[in-house]
């Protein structure tokens, strides 16, 4: 009996072109739509329905069966409400690190054991390398759509199970693929927004969940120069909407979000991109996760980057133990965030990450 392997089709290309692949391959594909979230789920902002429709017109044309499934309950459980204590904390988490760990690599996979599979697939960009019986998490081959920064908290026993056939491709070759096989998402847009929420004006989603608590926009001298909404609606190196685009200084630079002082409530804003407050050549991380299960030794050297869309910068490990580390970068990085993911590198490796704090 052929190898049966569960994919998560989203709707969109890359998850539909890795179902094709692996039925091409030989493989016994089922395919299997999350839905992962239902408060307000409409048709402007949360495309779900039209979603699941995609998927099973590409799961038609395929020639595969296809489950949904809903995992809205443990969505909010194990990712939304992580998400809404950090921001409420001041702090700004990246929710699709949390949800590849929780909801696409946990819920999913278990779900699919049950319907007797031996592996899941997903249509990330990224990809596995068997060495010595452990696997190392490579980068996606297209650098504009790699996605191992959102996968660096993936396991062994998770990776272990896991497929992912559009890693080798370029984006341009997997809508190439897609077009010849007549799937009919060959040219639907890319999705942006943040993990089953869909694309929303972000602040006034944030504002449904936690209160606001006004206080003063200062800068770092002191002066007042405004009113924030609350520090929970704010991200350092934020240009836009922080409403103080009226107050100029003497050269005319825009203000960006530099700071939070949590204890009296304020925000802190600096003009100009390079500002001294927005650079930092350390940090320090926790909550760290290594895919391979062994942290990387104080005075190793490596690349990491501070967030996702980020050229790799290298830095040395200063400090690593009980799930902290602290890095030195070469050149300062802008806007290192409280809450982001810093995830280290060897060459194409991704070894893991940790939560900036």
């Amino acid at each position: 009996m052929a190898e049966r392997v569960v994919v998560g089709l989203s709707g969109g290309v890359d998850s539909a072109v890795a179902a094709l692949l692996l039925k091409r391959a030989g493989y016994d594909v089922v395919g299997l739509f999350m839905k992962n979230w239902e408060d307000d789920d409409d048709d402007e902002y949360c495309s779900t329905r039209q979603d699941l429709i995609d998927a099973a017109a590409a799961a038609d044309v395929i020639g595969m069966p296809l489950e949904a499934v809903n995992f809205a309950a443990e969505y909010k459980d194990r990712v939304f409400a992580q998400f809404l204590r950090e921001y409420g904390a001041g702090r700004t988490p990246n929710p699709d690190v949390l949800c590849n760990a929780e909801i696409k690599f946990k819920a999913f996979l278990d779900h699919a054991m049950r319907l007797g599979a031996t592996r899941i697939a997903t249509g990330h960009y990224a990809q596995l390398r068997a060495e010595r019986g452990r696997f190392a998490l490579l980068r996606g081959a297209d650098p504009v759509k790699d996605q191992s920064y959102f996968l660096h908290r993936l396991t062994q026993a998770q990776l272990a199970r896991v497929l992912f056939p559009v890693g080798h491709l370029l984006k341009r070759e997997v809508r190439r693929i897609a077009q010849q096989a007549g799937l009919p998402n060959h040219a639907k847009k890319d999705s942006t927004g943040i993990c089953f929420i869909g694309e929303r004006p972000f602040r006034e989603f944030l504002n449904r969940y936690l209160p606001r608590k006004p206080g003063p926009i200062v800068t770092p001298e002191g002066r007042c120069i405004g009113e924030h909404l609350g520090l929970a609606f704010y991200t350092i190196g934020q240009r836009k909407g922080i409403g103080i685009g009226g107050t100029r200084g003497g050269d005319g630079d825009p203000w960006y979000v530099a700071a939070k002082d949590l204890e009296n409530n304020t925000l802190v804003v600096v003009q100009g991109h390079d500002h001294a407050l927005l650079l930092k050549r350390s940090l320090a991380a926790q909550d760290a996760s290594w895919i391979s299960g062994e942290m990387p030794e104080a005075g190793s050297t490596h690349s990491a980057k501070t967030r996702y869309r980020q050229a790799d910068s290298a830095c040395r490990v200063t400090r690593s133990g009980d799930a902290v580390i602290a890095l030195e970068f070469a050149q300062p990085q802008w806007a290192v965030t409280p809450g982001q993911s810093v995830v280290l590198y060897d060459a194409e490796v991704c070894l893991g990450g940790a939560v900036i704090g």
